[in-house]
């Protein structure tokens, strides 16, 4: 199949008419040509960290509202059904998100229960993470939650990053205010990103101690005004996300929401720019 239009090339930050060739559902070429077609071709969006549950629908309908909007994939933490069914639930959430073409990632949640203080369907220790880390369809260990575990050297909490390292996966993050020399013991333990950060100074000291910093606008906490200047000092080292997305608002949009704001805030600062520089000269 051939499809042609406009291509934004979001890398090289340029526009051009052209041809899209996909076969078996894959991109096999991209050949710039003149042509009269009025398409917009562009990259999907993905939703760097998100818990599905949180949308009260099963993947294949969050996936159904989520393309509306030019959602394509999605990297899902199925913390909470897991800590209703513990592995079966996880399945459950993998095999259902393959009933349709949008891209789920799923990792293995690494804190079932979210707290000892729970009363929680099911348990996932470390030998259920290591289970988990074997299987192809699971992509990274979920958000640790248990920073303070990983700061005090607790033995279960090392033993669940051990076999995501074992396995080469990554990990994902979740300290909210952790700063200084426990921030550094947290990155240290091989915690790759964080979509916690509440300000800007926080979000600055962990991408300087190497993590990458996702920006999070849900329907619950929303960090967006706080941490978008990132993008004018380490674009490399941002992406969005959305953690919980309530149905009422995913009806409404997704990650096109962050996209076009940051885009507005820009872009409207670079038109402002170039008028204060023409009004000089005249």
């Amino acid at each position: 199949m051939k499809i042609s239009g406009q291509i934004i090339d979001v890398v090289g930050r340029k526009m051009f008419p052209g041809t899209v060739t996909v076969e078996n559902g894959k991109i096999t070429d991209i050949i710039e040509e003149p042509n009269n077609s009025t398409n917009i071709i562009m990259p999907g969006m993905v939703d760097a960290h998100i818990h599905i549950e949180s949308s009260m629908l099963v993947p294949s309908e969050f996936a159904r509202m989520a393309v509306v909007h030019g959602s394509v994939g999605a990297v899902c933490d199925p913390h909470e059904i897991a800590n209703v069914l513990g592995i079966n639930g996880i399945r459950f959430m993998i095999d259902n998100g393959k009933s349709v073409p949008f891209k789920f990632y799923f990792g293995a949640p690494s804190c079932v229960p979210a707290t000892t203080f729970e009363t929680s369907g099911a348990i996932i220790d470390h030998d259920d993470i290591e289970t988990l880390m074997a299987m192809d369809d699971i992509h990274f260990l979920g958000e640790m939650m248990n920073y303070p575990g990983v700061i005090f050297n607790d033995e279960e909490v090392h033993l669940k990053l051990e076999a995501a390292k074992r396995h080469n996966k990554p990990i994902d993050g979740h300290a909210p205010g952790v700063t200084g020399d426990d921030a550094k013991k947290y990155v240290g333990a091989g915690i790759s990103t964080d979509h916690e950060c509440f300000t800007l100074e926080e979000a600055l000291e962990k991408v300087k101690l190497g993590m990458k910093i996702l920006i999070r606008e849900g329907s619950a906490a929303k960090n967006f005004d706080a941490l978008v200047p990132l993008f004018k000092t380490c674009p490399d080292k941002v992406m969005f996300c959305s953690d919980d997305r309530h149905p009422d608002d995913l009806i409404k949009c997704h990650i096109n929401d962050s996209v076009r704001r940051a885009i507005n805030i820009f872009v409207l600062r670079q038109i402002r720019c170039y008028q204060s520089r023409n009004r000089g000269t005249r």
